[in-house]
């Protein structure tokens, strides 16, 4: 679930799309309203060639989709790593460098435009290419600020061009088995939900390793991180946010230490640090990223002990939903074990879920449900993921966007709404972190 590494440098694509923007009256002939795909493949461009977009939204759609699916151009702020990029998802598309963005467009004519950046900028690329005539697909969070948020919504609106957000937890066999309990009515309304995210010190630490441990890059893991939990949530009640209260801070990784490096490599204390990580050891890691890595300056192997490090490792969440409904989030990204526990209050009964995923005992399956309706009456069951990847959601998210004819009868495509509204409880959590208060998300956009 982790987004790849791109630009890292806004005012590269901020001077060169300024110009462009001014010029939108340049946008291409090639306007694809209405225009009928089923006859053809759908062509599609990806920016943004981090490890996320190769492998999700690279080799993972170009071989198994080649029936539905042509990627004609690839691009990235870094042109020694979207050359790797290239060779990697094993295809023959022209790169570009991110300054020419608006320049692949034109010459590549695309329906569909990838967006798998680092989080700030997904928006520039968002925009812009509905501007220029082009459908999109990002990855999650659509958005770290709330005024993107809103460019976004404005200019779907404008250009009539559409936006789908990959949540691919939507469609994981125990997100869907929530879904149908709770559509069901078994449990009545939902009153509360309690939701407790553990990060062990393998996942976690990754984070704190990368951009996404900086706020300005990710908007913080409660953008980054949680809106996927945020918009399952959103999706299993059908109802919207309102109002979020929060409290974070970085309590563990960042300053919390006595010692800090540039990076694992080289590093002089790896051998008393628990969190040395030797990228060497990974081939791909070494060729997309430290041997691109004087490009851009971007270490995969960053130290976690950064002490410019604000992204919160420790953070808990109310949300008010507009049914009643409220939600405790929490989340800590340096535990010794990892999973997930959801907890579902209903007027009929109470519906416990645990996601065993990496922990110092057996356990039984790893999905455990327990529904219990009174003091005597109580189901439990457990299920399993399927093969592929993020236990087969990411086959589906892909079958769901890129398929003909595919149903959907619980609305697990999300579109821009449902991007904005996950990001949205993040945004307003960091700012009610930020101002001790409680944030109302009507306050900060216009939905």
């Amino acid at each position: 679930m982790n987004s790849p590494n791109s630009s890292l440098n806004r005012r590269q694509f901020v001077t060169k799309g300024a110009v462009a923007i001014a010029a939108a009256s340049l946008a291409p002939s090639f306007q694809l309203v209405g225009m009928d795909r089923s006859a053809r493949k759908t062509k599609v461009v990806m920016v943004g060639t981090g490890t996320r977009g190769i492998h999700s939204w690279g080799t993972e759609l170009v071989g198994p989709y080649k029936d539905y699916v042509e990627m004609v151009g690839l691009c990235d702020i870094n042109e020694k790593r979207v050359e790797v990029a290239k060779e990697l998802i094993g295809i023959d598309a022209k790169t570009y460098h991110s300054n020419d963005f608006d320049k692949m467009i034109r010459e590549q004519k695309p329906d569909i435009v990838i967006v798998t950046t680092v989080d700030s900028f997904h928006v520039d690329y968002i925009v812009r290419a509905m501007e220029l005539g082009c459908d999109v697909i990002s990855e999650k969070p659509i958005a770290t600020e709330a005024d993107q948020c809103q460019r976004i919504l404005d200019t779907e609106k404008k250009t009539g061009r559409k936006v789908n957000v990959g949540f691919n937890v939507r469609f994981m066999n125990e997100s869907m088995e929530m879904k149908r309990i709770l559509s069901s009515g078994e449990l009545g309304k939902i009153l509360a939900i309690d939701y407790q995210e553990n990060l062990d010190t393998s996942h976690g630490a990754s984070y704190f390793r990368r951009w996404h441990g900086k706020i300005k890059n990710s908007g913080s893991l409660l953008v980054h991180k949680a809106s996927h939990q945020f918009d399952l949530v959103n999706w299993l009640l059908d109802a919207d946010p309102v109002q979020v209260q929060a409290m974070g801070k970085v309590a563990f990784y960042g300053k919390n230490n006595a010692y800090r490096g540039k990076k694992c490599r080289n590093c002089e204390f790896t051998n008393q640090c628990d969190y040395y990580w030797d990228m060497t050891k990974d081939a791909d890691d070494m060729k997309l990223y430290g041997n691109c890595e004087d490009v851009d300056h971007y270490y995969r192997d960053g130290c976690v002990w950064d002490d410019k490090i604000d992204s919160y490792d420790t953070s808990s969440v109310q949300v008010q939903y507009d049914n009643g409904t409220q939600l405790t989030y929490t989340l800590n990204a340096y535990l010794p074990y990892e999973g997930q526990y959801i907890c579902f209050s209903g007027e009929k009964g109470r519906l416990d879920v645990r996601l065993n995923s990496r922990q110092p005992w057996d356990a039984p399956a790893p999905f455990e449900f327990r529904l219990t309706k009174d003091g005597e009456t109580t189901k439990y069951w457990t299920m399993k993921p399927n093969s592929g990847g993020h236990g087969g959601a990411d086959e589906r998210v892909k079958d769901a966007m890129f398929k003909p004819n595919q149903q959907d009868p619980t609305g697990q495509k999300a579109g821009s709404r449902a991007g904005v509204l996950s990001s949205m409880i993040g945004i307003a959590a960091r700012k009610s972190i930020e101002t001790g208060g409680v944030v109302n998300i009507s306050d900060l956009i216009n939905l």
